[in-house]
């Protein structure tokens, strides 16, 4: 089965097949992808004019009660409950004026609410697709129905993006890497019984690989997307960065143009159509939380990032992990330079994709699709 997917940098296709002898028990199933060019029409805008459109636009910005491209992404998912919430026992508030903040701020019930969207069969095996930072489950939207023929396809929002919830910091979550692997072992256990594949971009690969390293019999296939994975990486970009610094990241972060438009798009040379932007900008239009929260996990990235790549680094070095595992690289990536990932993966065993710079592209999370 070809898999066509989008990654921010270019385009190649993932050739899967799962071992048909041992799919029955569901104990084992193999990945194999390959990367070949193709010369189909290329879906999205690459190095786009700016008559085109490029999805910064004063007009399309502003919050409407109208229809939303983000209102039928809604209606495809769910909410599911997972992690426990710390009961503080008091309101969440406004960390600029210390105004009590909205019922989106707040934590509700006894576990925090997750959006995920799910395609397939609950037969098939899972394989759970998860975006990057800064993003949204809306990332894979052309990736499920495609995965979905064969697999049990599942995406989410990770807690402070999208649709899950976006709880104040230091009001029942406080955006931690440490909180993020504990939440997402919660996540899964509530989504799959059996062993799953995990797809992961950016910025939270060093978080899914520490989950994989504590519960390798629960993984299949451990797929990473432009990870952070030499010293240099370590380092956020100054799109990224500027959302961590004292007040003015607090500020910078209730901006939707910059907050989602802009990071989004300085990451590679693609453009984002309007009504793609819509549903990025959308969180940000209608609440502060999203802005806190985005607030909150850049000033984590920024203290935490090198201590997680570092371990990651000793994870995937080490000889004594058993989880299958396959870094694609899109070298379009402005964020993430190509420098000594070729010597990582060699000297790791680990297998390497190259999607080269001027090949079309694919698996992950392109965010001007059609």
């Amino acid at each position: 089965m070809s898999i066509k997917a989008f990654d921010g940098s270019s385009y190649c296709y993932f050739h899967s097949q799962f071992s048909k002898k041992r799919f029955p028990s569901r104990k084992k199933s193999y990945l194999k992808l390959k990367c070949s060019t193709s010369n189909e029409e290329q879906d999205y805008l690459l190095d786009a004019p700016v008559s085109v459109g490029d999805g910064f636009s004063f007009s399309g910005g502003k919050y409407s009660d109208g229809p939303n491209p983000s209102d039928e992404w809604f209606k495809q998912g769910k909410m599911v409950k997972a992690y426990s919430i710390p009961r503080t026992g008091e309101k969440a508030k406004d960390p600029i004026f210390g105004l009590t903040m909205g019922t989106s701020s707040q934590s509700t019930g006894d576990r925090f609410r997750w959006f995920c969207v799910e395609s397939g069969s609950v037969d098939n095996p899972t394989v759970i697709l998860i975006h990057g930072f800064p993003s949204q489950a809306y990332s894979y939207r052309k990736v499920l129905p495609v995965l979905s023929k064969d697999y049990r396809a599942i995406t989410f929002d990770w807690l402070g993006f999208g649709f899950s919830d976006k709880p104040q910091p230091r009001y029942g979550f406080d955006y931690t890497l440490d909180e993020y692997v504990l939440s997402l072992e919660s996540l899964i256990d509530e989504l799959a019984v059996t062993k799953v594949s995990l797809v992961v971009q950016g910025y939270f690969s060093p978080v899914v690989v520490k989950y994989a390293s504590i519960h390798q019999e629960k993984i299949n296939n451990l797929i990473l997307l432009n990870p952070p994975l030499t010293a240099q990486h370590a380092n956020l970009p100054p799109t990224l960065s500027i959302f961590s610094n004292f007040l003015l990241g607090e500020i910078f972060s209730q901006d939707p143009l910059r907050a989602s438009d802009k990071a989004l798009t300085s990451c590679g040379p693609y453009k984002m159509k309007e009504e793609d932007a819509m549903v990025y900008r959308r969180p940000y239009l209608i609440s502060g939380s999203s802005g806190f929260a985005l607030n909150a996990i850049t000033r984590t990235l920024k203290k935490d990032l090198k201590r997680y790549v570092e371990d990651m680094q000793t994870i995937l070095k080490d000889k004594s992990c058993n989880v299958r595992t396959t870094i694609c690289w899109g070298q379009r990536d402005r964020w993430l330079s190509y420098d000594g990932v070729e010597d990582f993966c060699k000297d790791s065993n680990h297998t390497l994709i190259q999607v080269p710079k001027r090949k079309i592209l694919i698996l992950s999370w392109i965010y001007g699709a059609k």
